[in-house]
């Protein structure tokens, strides 16, 4: 096993114990039998099979378009390479995470993560099978591996997805460094740089007048400066209330994880959130 997979292992069962022990890893507030089913279920499909699948297909149809660029950026220096997946990774899937609050059929396949009222590291992995297959970033990355950048990948996921798996935890490692005041501007460089669980939770909020809820923003995955950049981050260093969608029409299991095939007789028709009520077909 890589030790890059270890280490991802390694941060997520981390957490994971850290939630058994300081909250409860199993059995949160307001949480339903579906939600465990798909979130075992999604995060199984993605590590087992779709992210190995997409990296590999992307990186194949890469050799059969371009065969002559198969490891071509191999000596590429080490912060330029970062850079490329900084971009063509991270800043793409802010964009991805971002068209899925905008577009109502995509954010049929995001809504399952969203579905949950509580927040967990069980929700890094928690979203429609589709939609990890259709992720543009996960794309690209097969494609910069086939240029050489395998290397770098493997350093970069890791740091990554201890980024992620901490913004989701509701154990949040940043709550009580924010009451340590000679640590007030480090904090603020911080929270500009990466998400942090204050900032990634006002996403997941659930009414819109809680002043720490900002469901239509704070995209960031890695970096929440795409948040800053672009003009959609808010940072208020609280934490909501309550989480989940209000106004939010029920879903079933099959349409958390495979609409369109399982459409029921439900589906969101305009974004949600922020007090705007989903409409019902």
């Amino acid at each position: 096993m890589p030790a890059s997979t270890i280490a991802i292992v390694g941060i997520y069962l981390g957490f994971a114990l850290l939630e058994l022990w300081r909250s409860s890893l199993f059995s949160k507030n307001e949480q339903v039998r579906d939600d465990g089913i798909v979130e075992a279920v999604s995060m199984v499909v993605l590590l087992g099979f779709t992210q190995p699948a997409v990296l590999f297909t992307s990186a194949t149809l890469a050799g059969l378009v371009a065969p002559q660029w198969a490891g071509a950026l191999a000596d590429l220096n080490v912060f330029a390479a970062l850079a490329m997946f900084l971009l063509l990774d991270d800043m793409l899937q802010y964009w991805w995470h971002r068209a899925s609050h905008t577009f109502p059929w995509l954010y049929n396949l995001h809504r399952a993560h969203h579905n949950a009222r509580y927040m967990s590291v069980r929700l890094v992995y928690r979203n429609n099978i589709i939609y990890y297959a259709m992720m543009p970033s996960l794309w690209m990355s097969g494609v910069l591996i086939y240029l050489g950048l395998g290397w770098v990948y493997a350093g970069y996921i890791v740091v990554k997805l201890l980024v992620i798996t901490g913004a989701h935890s509701d154990v949040a490692w940043d709550k009580p460094l924010y009451r340590i005041k000679w640590l007030s501007p480090v904090m603020w460089v911080v929270e500009r740089t990466i998400s942090t669980p204050a900032t990634h939770h006002a996403h997941h909020g659930r009414h819109a007048d809680d002043p720490a809820v900002h469901y239509k923003g704070n995209y960031g995955n890695l970096l929440f400066f795409w948040d800053v950049l672009f003009g959609t981050a808010r940072i208020t260093r609280s934490f909501p209330q309550s989480y989940g969608v209000e106004n939010l029409a029920p879903a079933s299991l099959g349409q958390q994880l495979l609409w369109p095939l399982f459409p029921e007789n439900r589906i969101v028709e305009e974004p949600v959130g922020e007090g705007t009520a989903a409409k019902v077909a």
